[in-house]
């Protein structure tokens, strides 16, 4: 009985990767193939292709490249998480709260702060494209 429950600990985080893995891909296939039925049903009944596109996106093809948004929005996210590092080792040294305490709060409030900054600046940047 033992010999069981040792086999069911090792199998345990396949199942779980494996799991995920199932449920992702089939949100991603219901999704999909909901919105594929959904505009063959549009076209069938003679819908204008345009309602497919955002009023929003841009129709022209000048346009902020992608990279420059992810190396924007990498590089704030780094520089806050750096900034969150110092903030704990601060904290840690002149207060009185737990270091690990100091440190994990002190690193995810500066990263969420340094993703709004860099979603701001990206918003900026696109806007004057």
């Amino acid at each position: 009985m033992k010999h069981i429950k040792n086999l069911k600990l090792y199998i345990m985080p396949e199942l779980v990767f494996i799991s995920l893995f199932v449920i992702i891909f089939g949100i991603f296939y219901l999704h999909y193939s909901t919105r594929n039925k959904e505009r063959l049903s549009l076209i069938e009944k003679g819908a204008d292709a345009s309602i497919f596109f955002s009023a929003k996106a841009p129709q022209s093809k000048k346009s902020v490249p992608i990279w420059k948004i992810l190396i924007l929005n990498l590089a704030v996210l780094l520089m806050g998480i750096g900034a969150g590092i110092f903030m704990g080792s601060i904290l840690e040294a002149y207060t009185a709260i737990d270091s690990g305490v100091g440190y994990a709060g002190s690193v995810f409030l500066m990263a969420g702060v340094g993703l709004f900054i860099g979603f701001t600046q990206s918003k900026k940047l696109v806007e004057k494209e």
